[in-house]
């Protein structure tokens, strides 16, 4: 698979800032296809950046369900990925981070990169928490 546009690797860390109009469907199946490009590239932490994305629908909670069991099959074992959203396009409960990590993928949301960093630098045991 080639690089996706806006996509950059910091060592351990990938990033993946899209931009332009997309409905959560699209946003899903890109989000899909930046962690395989990370499983490809035997990236273990992948940082995404949906801001660039303007004003998009929020997924209903069925569709978080399944954009979330989707990215879960597709994560290679051991996988961390941090997205950062809008607030309002985050669930207050973060459903989607529950259904994650029920689906063994180590992942959450925040409304700023640079909590998202962090969290993804975090060793494993820590981030569970």
């Amino acid at each position: 698979m080639s690089a996706l546009p806006e996509w950059s690797v910091q060592g351990d860390l990938a990033v993946f800032r899209p931009s332009g109009p997309i409905s959560p469907e699209q946003a899903a199946a890109r989000i899909t296809a930046a962690i395989a490009l990370a499983r490809e590239q035997q990236v273990p932490k992948l940082l995404i950046e949906m801001s660039g994305w303007g004003r998009m629908r929020s997924p209903s909670v069925t569709e978080r369900y399944f954009f979330v069991q989707e990215w879960a099959r597709a994560a290679p074992r051991g996988f961390r990925m941090a997205l950062v959203a809008p607030a309002e396009l985050i669930d207050p409960e973060k459903f989607g981070a529950t259904v994650a990590r029920n689906s063994g993928l180590l992942a959450d949301i925040f409304t700023s990169e640079h909590e998202a960093i962090q969290w993804l630098q975090k060793s494993a045991l820590e981030a569970r928490a």
